[in-house]
């Protein structure tokens, strides 16, 4: 892995310093070197889908220390990567090549060392996918397009102030939201060992700064919008399972009161309702119909409508928040909604307090449910 690392100067107006640097940019390339989690029957079936071996570029940058972002969120760095996935020995996925968005959060430095963590969330293509006609039939993979989202750990040694080694415990999740199914997903766990160098070597983050900046804690509140399509599998009268035709639409509203505890933290309660055009459709199966000629008869909007109740923490870092939910349907008629549900979902603010959202939810911890693309704006206390 090679950083290579430049500084931009600029003239500008901030609340704590008017000028100076207001960014540090980078690129790194490393090589990863992973192994697939059998997770599912296909994966476990196949074994030629053992070892991956991925080229990784990215473009970083990080707020410097003369702006007030630096100032309030030392030894973070944000991005765009793109990366190749060769796997080994004979792949029946294909050799899909990923493009996404990063970040990685600096939580300690030495004179020598530093960890730091990432996650990483974006698009993956070119994935050989499930299609009745070819054989093995891969239950894995349901789409040529699917979601990447990953997370990594990484200690740094600090040789000097030009040169640096590194290496990243990472983990990596493919799948397509249930727009497609199947849609077992792939897994992959792996290292990254790099060589770091810096060009222009700028002093590392005080990670002390953020400390004795300003912060006053109080009420936020997010409006969050959104929606999804997704297909749906039931059983037909012979009771075996069965990927229903065409997709279903999802749409759905979120309010959270949320309590900004520290510039990095905030949690609260929030109101989710959800209507899906799918919930429920198995209990409506017409009698003697089967395979592609199954047909069900038009659920009540009650079968297909749910409003519950999450607890809700976020993660906030420059640009991009991280929000974890964990709630249950109060309002819910039939097995498809009355559910404990998950919810997890990447926010990019975009202007002042709208924000862009991609989220996924689940049910039970285990059953994937739909995607939740959407925008929302935060009320804020200020």
């Amino acid at each position: 892995m090679v950083l290579f690392s430049t500084s931009a100067s600029a003239a500008v107006t901030d609340s704590v310093a008017s000028k100076g640097r207001v960014c540090d940019f980078a690129l790194r390339a490393s090589l990863n070197t992973s192994a697939i989690i059998p997770t599912n029957a296909f994966l476990r079936e196949n074994r030629d889908n053992n070892l991956v071996i991925s080229p990784d570029l990215r473009a970083a940058f990080s707020f410097s220390r003369d702006s007030r972002l630096g100032q309030m969120y030392p030894g973070v760095r944000q991005g765009v990567g793109v990366s190749g996935n060769f796997i080994l020995p004979h792949s029946s996925l294909g050799s899909p090549v990923s493009a996404y968005l990063f970040q990685d959060v600096c939580f300690f430095n030495s004179s020598r060392w530093s960890l730091s963590a990432e996650w990483n969330f974006g698009v993956s293509a070119g994935w050989s996918h499930f299609a009745d006609d070819k054989f093995p039939v891969n239950s894995a993979i349901g789409s040529n397009v699917n979601a990447l989202l990953g997370v990594g750990l990484t200690a740094t040694y600090h040789i000097n102030d030009t040169w640096a080694l590194s290496v990243t415990a990472n983990a990596i999740h493919y799948s397509n939201g249930n727009t497609k199914l199947p849609n077992a997903g792939v897994n992959s766990t792996g290292m990254r060992l790099g060589l770091i160098y810096s060009f222009d070597p700028l002093p590392r983050a005080d990670l002390r700064a953020g400390r004795d900046f300003a912060f006053r804690p109080g009420m936020e509140y997010d409006l969050t919008v959104y929606g999804a399509t997704r297909q749906r599998a039931t059983n037909d009268s012979s009771g075996d399972i069965i990927i229903l035709p065409g997709n279903f639409g999802v749409c759905g509203l979120n309010f959270a009161p949320m309590y900004a505890f520290s510039r990095y933290f905030r949690a609260g309660v929030s109101a989710d309702f959800q209507y899906d055009e799918s919930a429920n459709i198995g209990r409506h199966l017409v009698p003697d119909t089967y395979g592609d000629n199954v047909k069900f008869y038009r659920q009540s909007f009650a079968e297909r409508f749910s409003a519950g109740l999450s607890l809700r923490a976020e993660l906030t870092l420059p640009v991009f928040s991280i929000n974890l939910g964990v709630g249950r349907n109060i309002i819910a008629d039939g097995p498809d909604t009355r559910i404990f549900y998950q919810t997890l979902a990447l926010k990019a603010r975009i202007w002042r307090g709208t924000f862009v959202q991609i989220g996924y939810q689940l049910g039970e911890f285990h059953l994937p449910n739909n995607l939740m693309l959407g925008i929302g704006y935060t009320f804020s206390r200020q």
